[in-house]
């Protein structure tokens, strides 16, 4: 599998809950022409609680050119909670995020990155094709398991989690960046998925310029597919369906999309909707 236009390597930016710091983060992603997957909180959204939240009536507009997905509309464990209470969670939160952007939901984070599988099986039956959790992998594989996705790293990995730690804040972050120039220089396919918070930024400037440093790093590379979520298992889902003839010179892609694969060190793109020789 190759990526869209045959590139090699895809970015996912992940940020959760939907505070108004998103605001700053959307321009600079704007800015830089990068793409986000907002996961948000739909009871939570147009209050002071805790964090102070986006306004429903702001979230169509802001978030355009990104995705947003379910986060659970009110951030509770949920391995904790009844199976029920999972479901109604997931569902409220789904119907509502919908219904302000207009569009079908498909994908979410996990609140806290935790689950089981009682809380898969039920995101499954609720129409949850992918759910991200906070496990960093720090390689850049593609998930086994669209519904416990790892992701590669947390923004600045470690750095900042605890209070007057300097030096291992100075650590966490040159990983960070390592981490970057890795996925940047790797040769093989790789996926890079950064999650966070824009409340972790707040009003630190020092935080917002190691956002943007790392945003520049990221953006204009001609080998990096920059994707929503969903978008990346659409993707990987109809690569995962084309059908080869016995002897592997024929192929049928019987998506919507173009998928660009590589045989023998040729590169072809598999038209939607169609069968192609494999020269």
């Amino acid at each position: 599998m190759l990526f869209p236009e045959g590139k090699t390597k895809a970015l996912i930016l992940s940020y959760d809950d939907g505070a108004k710091n998103d605001r700053k983060l959307v321009a600079m992603m704007n800015k830089y022409q990068l793409i986000g997957t907002f996961h948000l909180n739909s009871n939570k959204l147009s209050t002071n609680s805790y964090y102070d939240y986006l306004n429903k009536e702001e979230l169509k507009e802001l978030y355009k050119g990104h995705e947003v997905s379910v986060h659970s509309a009110n951030h509770p464990n949920l391995p904790d909670i009844s199976k029920s209470e999972v479901a109604n969670e997931i569902f409220e939160d789904r119907k509502e995020l919908e219904r302000i952007m207009g569009y079908p939901i498909r994908g979410m984070a996990y609140p806290f990155g935790n689950t089981n599988d009682t809380v898969v099986e039920i995101i499954k039956r609720l129409g949850i094709e992918y759910a991200r959790t906070v496990g960093d992998t720090y390689n850049f594989e593609i998930p086994n398991d669209f519904l416990r996705w790892h992701p590669t790293i947390h923004q600045f990995a470690k750095a900042y989690w605890e209070p007057n730690q300097p030096e291992k804040d100075q650590k966490e972050i040159a990983l960070f960046y390592q981490t970057i120039e890795s996925f940047l220089k790797s040769k093989e396919l790789a996926v890079l998925d950064i999650w966070g918070h824009s409340w972790e930024m707040g009003t630190d400037e020092i935080k917002w310029n190691e956002t943007e440093k790392f945003f520049k790093m990221l953006a204009g590379n001609l080998t990096i597919y920059y994707a929503k979520q969903i978008d990346l298992v659409d993707y990987i889902n109809a690569y995962k369906n084309l059908k080869f003839s016995a002897i592997k010179n024929k192929v049928t892609n019987l998506s919507s999309l173009p998928i660009y694969i590589k045989v023998a060190d040729k590169k072809y793109v598999i038209p939607a909707g169609t069968t192609m020789n494999l020269n």
